[in-house]
């Protein structure tokens, strides 16, 4: 058999980008979350963003990969194979593609990982360290597989030309819809909406923030498979949108609230990077300015309307931040999506049946993740608690899951 010749560059620079990626959970997304728990939950937060990183690894390895990324036959529009259960095939002479399967394993990791990470912040304060690693492991085969392979694995998503460059919907739809849901099953915090929820250090929310923003270039860049000018071009969209998604939530601070905060600056950024997730490599640069604007007014009402109006506690705003920046950045892709640039023209180009894809299939995502993520809350509910006891909340979860304390 002939072995396929690598790009050493491309092989480089995906290396490097699956570092970034990993570092967005470790440790961005863990100070983004702590920062913002009361001090007697700042450990657990961490704890589970870390716990994230090892048991989805192993599940990824186990099973997970081999749903998401391998030909499943007969149901192949729906869920991949089991060729690559246990890694089973993979040495280092494989290749998927250009690259190492290896490395396309490790890449595809660090998103099943921060998919799982961002959930928890729905859900600090509250839900059982336990619980919620079994839940994560479930959650990784039943919801995140299927609706990876739908995009990126020859599922029927894909097939029908819905455009996901890094995972508008794989990852942010699905984690803020199964974080709304999580949420929904677990009931409030003690003394919620009345109580003091104020965040014990927003200094690590800033750093876990900036973080994140660094590791975007990886998360979206890296999309690109190459160390191409589409990875660069995705890398330029990337910071536009962000940047433009942060003045646009200090304006509306100032005009709404009379201050800009530091909180809303990172919100805002965070805001701005899950709208051009799905975007970054199909749309023109001067288009990244309204994806950003739209992804900060979205999540912006997310966050406090919307939030409101549902009347749950998605504790750090899982939903509010990544379901409906996440379905803000799908429907726009499918607005300015431009045929030179990723091979598929969107409204701008006249093609108004983009918007339509890019929004059926949003919501084809969040509908599957809400009904099977439902099911696995409503077993696992009868099962064990999900919830910690009240006393154990009082004291704080810091003390009460891991005998740790900040102070």
């Amino acid at each position: 058999m002939e072995q396929i010749a690598l790009d050493s560059g491309n092989v480089a620079w995906i290396l490097t980008s699956t570092a970034l990626v990993l570092l967005m959970t470790l440790p961005g997304l863990a100070l983004f979350y702590a920062g913002m728990v009361r001090r007697m939950n700042v450990l657990s937060t961490m704890m589970q963003s870390y716990g994230a990183a090892a048991v989805v690894t192993l599940v990824w390895a186990v099973a997970a990969y081999s749903l998401a990324f391998t030909d499943g036959g007969a149901l192949n529009s729906f869920v991949g194979g089991l060729d690559r259960v246990f890694l089973a095939g993979v040495t280092p002479d494989t290749v998927s593609g250009d690259l190492p399967e290896n490395l396309f394993f490790m890449f595809q990791l660090t998103f099943a990982i921060i998919t799982v990470a961002i959930i928890a912040g729905a859900a600090v304060e509250r839900i059982r360290f336990s619980a919620f690693l079994i839940f994560g492991a479930v959650w990784m085969v039943l919801v995140y597989a299927p609706i990876c392979h739908w995009v990126w694995g020859g599922g029927f998503l894909g097939e029908a030309g819905v455009l996901d460059f890094a995972g508008g919907a794989v990852v942010h739809i699905n984690a803020g819809v199964a974080g709304l849901v999580l949420a929904k099953f677990l009931g409030p915090r003690r003394g919620y909406p009345g109580g003091s929820m104020m965040p014990d250090n927003l200094v690590l929310t800033l750093i876990g923030a900036g973080l994140l923003w660094v590791g975007w270039f990886g998360f979206n860049g890296g999309s690109a498979l190459g160390a191409n000018g589409s990875a660069a071009h995705a890398m330029v969209t990337t910071q536009l949108a962000t940047a433009a998604a942060v003045v646009t939530w200090m304006v509306l601070e100032w005009v709404l609230r009379g201050k800009a905060s530091a909180l809303g600056a990172a919100s805002g950024a965070v805001a701005g990077l899950v709208a051009i997730t799905p975007a970054a490599g199909f749309v023109p640069a001067w288009a990244s300015f309204f994806v950003g604007i739209g992804g900060a007014l979205g999540a912006y009402y997310g966050v406090t309307g919307l939030k409101r109006l549902l009347k749950i506690d998605d504790s750090l705003d899982a939903f509010g931040l990544h379901g409906v920046g996440g379905l803000v950045g799908a429907i726009l892709t499918g607005v300015f999506a431009v045929e030179a640039i990723g091979g598929t023209g969107g409204a701008i180009e006249g093609n108004l049946m983009q918007v339509w894809t890019q929004t059926w299939g949003a919501l084809a995502a969040a509908i599957y993740c809400a009904v099977v993520t439902t099911g696995i809350l409503f077993v696992q509910s009868r099962l064990m608690k999900l919830r910690v006891e009240e006393e154990e909340e009082i004291k704080g979860l810091d003390t009460s899951l891991h005998g740790e304390s900040v102070n």
